[in-house]
């Protein structure tokens, strides 16, 4: 009896050695897969059962369970990246959790561009996230350009696409824009330079009108009201009065403009010139692209922040003095 638990006990030491050794080889001595250069794109908020999963889908990794208690194990299963990675072949597991961990095998990465950034935010989040110098790329979005419908635009602002990517890592300022603009193109509703030509302006005016709406609407429902607003002062040859484009003409980002800023002297300043500004002001979103070429008709001429992402409209010069010291205490 003695005897036979001896073997018994022997036997399960040899199962669980013989276990271990398996586990330890798959993890760091195997080195049949990936029989080739693999990618693989990992989506945002992926979990890393997720991750694992996709790995062992694309022969990149053997066992997707004893990945995830290993990377658990050394607490990198909440290191794990998203984005695009290559990994080439005969890797072992652990160099895989190594690559995903440190970045060493990632090729591109998502980045979200919010709507309403200026080309120069843009540029400091491309830095912020690890693409480049933000100096390098801004320069470029101001000295380059697009042809939209016939016109040459004078710089990138307005024609970077706020979207979430996945950007290649280390993308020139060339790639990034010509990934943005393509995007702003896909956006542009198609029938965009009949309506701008219906209302005798081009598509490149329609962006900047837009850009104007981006900065000072909070509420979609409110932006198709808004650039009604922009088409009566147009048409009836009043200025836009319109602050956010005070603040991009502006040396610096303020969140309160003054009187003295009212008066300052660039094309900018719709207090002090008619029309729209020469460029747009920041990179709209499909909304507000969509509200400068459909605005509502109103007789309204003015409006003013009433809080709570909502604004007050006026008629009359007399009405929007009254929303004003109602609303701006």
């Amino acid at each position: 009896m003695k005897r036979a638990l001896g073997f018994a006990f022997t036997a399960l030491v040899l199962v669980i050695i013989a276990g271990v050794s398996w586990i330890a080889f798959g993890i760091f001595g195997d080195r049949s897969r990936p029989a080739a250069t693999t990618g693989v794109v990992i989506p945002q908020g992926s979990t890393f059962s997720d991750i694992a999963a996709q790995l062992r889908a694309a022969g990149i990794i053997g066992n997707s369970t004893i990945f995830r208690l290993y990377a658990k194990a050394l607490h990198a299963d909440t290191q794990a990246r998203a984005g695009e990675f290559r990994f080439t072949p005969h890797q072992t597991e652990a160099e895989v959790l190594q690559r995903l961990q440190t970045g060493g095998a990632q090729i591109a990465k998502w980045i979200t561009i919010p709507e309403g950034y200026t080309a120069k935010q843009i540029a400091a989040q491309l830095q912020n996230e690890g693409f480049g110098d933000a100096q390098t790329y801004a320069s470029a979005f101001m000295h380059d350009s697009i042809v939209i419908d016939g016109v040459r635009t004078k710089n990138m602002e307005g024609y970077l696409f706020p979207d979430t990517y996945l950007m290649p890592l280390g993308a020139s300022p060339a790639a990034v824009e010509t990934i943005m603009s393509s995007q702003f193109r896909k956006e542009l509703p198609a029938d965009a330079a009949r309506k701008a030509r219906a209302r005798g302006l081009t598509v490149p005016q329609i962006v900047t009108l837009a850009s104007l709406i981006e900065r000072e609407a909070k509420a979609d429902d409110e932006r198709p009201l808004m650039a009604g607003v922009y088409y009566n002062r147009l048409r009836l040859g009043m200025p836009l009065e319109v602050d956010a484009t005070i603040e991009y003409a502006l040396p610096a980002h303020q969140t309160v403009i003054t009187y003295s800023d009212l008066r300052l002297d660039s094309p900018y300043n719709t207090y002090l010139h008619q029309g729209l500004p020469p460029t747009p002001i920041a990179n709209p979103g499909r909304p507000s692209l969509i509200a400068a070429l459909n605005p509502r008709p109103s007789e309204y001429l003015y409006y003013v922040y009433k809080g709570h992402g909502h604004h007050v409209f006026a008629r009359t010069l007399s009405e929007q003095n009254a929303n004003v010291a109602k609303y701006l205490k």
